[in-house]
């Protein structure tokens, strides 16, 4: 028997004009998937642009407005942290699609622990949750992804450094992808721990003070093993870098977009991408 194409038409979803519609589909609904539609439709087509040209190779975030964006949700601050994590789980996995190799996110700055001691503690909780399901996470191992926690980890809990040791214990052999989380970080601590370093390396002759440049700084600074990131995107609609990766960051490109960071989209994301790949990167030439 020959295959029947069947053909939807309005009258079949809405019923005639003035008819009283009394089955099938809400209107809500319809409208609902159609929006969704639309968007997918939009997202592949932008992502088919971003593949037809070079992406950045490293992406740093600055993931702001969790709290911002609970109390918008009519949630609990915590809720919004829980949903910031999701967020970058998928942000992770955008970066592999990609092929972005380096994805560095400020995670919990210095100046954070000024917060208050109950939000504080549920953070260190979540990060030390957060670091022993990334050991164990079977994406990080089937990507070969690279973990690596960026800051003054002495000033964490013993338990968070000790699920951050397992983390990047056990990803310690991949060298395909990078994913490097800014703990505890705070760029200004990291120069000044970068020129001790260096001060202290001069006084016991291994090196000699005209030997000092760019090249040899970077040695000395969390990132060494990692090229500079070519863009830095930050959430929430602030328009600063807040003492995030000050050396690294002299000529990456910005993006900055009003979405808080739990809210953002695969599309956003592929904007901004997409922005870092119309820009003309001069160096100041």
């Amino acid at each position: 028997m020959p295959e029947r194409k069947v053909f939807v038409t309005l009258r079949d979803l809405f019923g005639e004009p003035g008819q009283k519609r009394d089955r099938g589909y809400p209107i809500t609904e319809i409208a609902s998937s159609i929006s969704k539609g639309l968007i997918k439709a939009r997202e592949e087509r932008l992502k088919a642009l971003v593949l037809q040209n070079p992406v950045p190779n490293h992406v740093a975030i600055i993931m702001d407005g969790n709290r911002r964006f609970a109390t918008q949700e009519g949630r609990a601050p915590l809720e919004g942290h829980l949903a910031g994590r999701e967020k970058l789980e998928d942000v992770l996995e955008w970066c592999v699609d990609l092929g972005i190799h380096v994805l560095t996110v400020y995670a919990f700055s210095t100046e954070n622990f000024k917060r208050s001691r109950m939000e504080v503690d549920s953070l260190m909780s979540l990060f030390e949750e957060n670091f022993l399901k990334i050991a164990r996470d079977d994406r990080v191992h089937r990507n070969k992804i690279r973990v690596t926690v960026l800051g003054q980890k002495e000033l964490l809990p013993e338990n968070v450094r000790e699920a951050i040791r397992e983390a990047e214990e056990t990803s310690r052999q991949y060298d395909e992808y990078f994913f490097n989380l800014a703990v505890a970080y705070g760029g200004r601590e990291e120069l000044i721990s970068a020129i001790q370093s260096i001060s202290h390396d001069v006084k016991e002759g291994r090196i000699q003070e005209n030997e000092i440049d760019e090249k040899m700084v970077s040695k000395y600074l969390y990132t060494a093993d990692f090229p500079d990131p070519d863009l830095v995107l930050r959430t929430s609609g602030e328009i600063r870098i807040s003492n995030f990766l000050l050396w690294q960051l002299a000529y990456s490109e910005l993006y900055f977009t009003d979405i808080y960071w739990p809210g953002l989209t695969f599309t956003e994301f592929l904007k901004a991408v997409r922005s870092y790949q119309l820009r003309q990167r001069r160096y100041g030439h």
